[in-house]
């Protein structure tokens, strides 16, 4: 058999889902010949000595993506795995198939084991809070920590001696999708300080370091790598469902996750079946507030998964 060559550029969440783990899995047997990819990927695919980070931007359009080459081309349900079309299932085979793939050909690599040196000595547990500011479908950002919930966090991690990493992106970092084409901002008005934005927030800390600092100060890795070792050494992570919720879930520690929007809001899509236990068999808690209920109440409800944060990192 001819070995394959796989040509990728879909977002990055379906990229850690569904493609990934299938480039894996043709590694593992012998039937990998290369990657073509989005630029700063290679560290991904550190199994591959053939990774070419050709794509420069990447879209939201499956057809022209590189998904429709995969055994899963979805990944918010899988209704083959029952040999059904989705439309014909009853609603207890939908919540079964929500977040569900077929595994056969779905292997996820063992980061933690090829990152899990840790490069930063900080000498502390720390937690990774990974954030995000995009627009949503073309609309304007609904779901995101605001400035008052960050304050809250970073206040009970660092009580309970935790360094926080804060991680929100400004998409310059990485090639972006349609959905993060615009530099976007926080901000809040603070009483007696004025306006400040998030990343100004951390700037108020000293046991809160910014991502993209640590970055900076490790000139010899990309922010990919940086990334990787970082979260392979973490204590957990609190995040925003979708790209970067995932990733936090392949590295084996409590991922605490924040639903507002698309396919992650059905009924199951978080239960064992999951793709998102299954990448790194992590603990998922994951706190749905619906975008449509936030609208309708005019303010994000964090109050749960405050709760689970005091649980878990204490």
């Amino acid at each position: 058999m001819d070995k394959i060559t796989l040509k990728l550029n879909p977002e990055f969440g379906c990229e850690l889902v569904l493609a990934i783990p299938y480039v894996y899995w043709l590694h593992q047997q012998d039937k990998l010949e290369g990657v073509i990819t989005s630029v700063g990927m290679k560290p991904f695919y550190y199994f591959c000595d053939n990774v070419d980070e050709k794509f420069t931007s990447r879209t939201i359009d499956n057809t022209v993506s590189g998904l429709n080459q995969l055994p899963n081309k979805w990944m918010h349900h899988n209704s083959t795995i029952l040999n059904k079309e989705y439309g014909k299932l009853t609603d207890e085979e939908k919540s079964f198939v929500h977040g569900n793939l077929d595994y056969t050909q779905w292997t996820p690599p063992p980061y933690v084991e090829v990152y899990g040196k840790d490069i930063f000595n900080f000498n502390k547990r720390y937690v990774v809070v990974s954030n995000r500011y995009n627009l949503e479908h073309g609309n304007q950002p609904v779901g995101y920590f605001d400035i008052p919930f960050l304050y809250k966090i970073f206040n009970h991690l660092i009580e309970n001696d935790y360094i926080v990493i804060y991680k929100r992106p400004k998409n310059v970092e990485f090639p972006t999708d349609n959905n993060e084409l615009q530099n976007m901002v926080i901000r809040a008005d603070v009483e007696d300080i004025g306006e400040i934005t998030d990343f100004d927030l951390v700037g108020y800390y000293d046991n809160v370091i910014l991502l993209d600092d640590l970055v900076k100060e490790n000139k010899n890795m990309t922010y990919n790598e940086v990334q990787l070792h970082l979260f392979s050494n973490a204590s957990g992570f609190i995040s925003m469902a979708g790209g970067s919720g995932i990733f936090c879930s392949y590295f084996g520690k409590p991922n605490i996750t924040y639903v507002t929007t698309s396919g992650e809001l059905r009924e199951g899509y978080f239960d064992e079946n999951s793709y998102y236990r299954k990448l790194s068999n992590a603990p998922i808690y994951a706190f749905i507030d619906n975008e449509n209920d936030i609208t309708a109440r005019g303010h994000r409800d964090y109050s749960e998964l405050y709760k689970k944060v005091k649980e878990v990192f204490k």
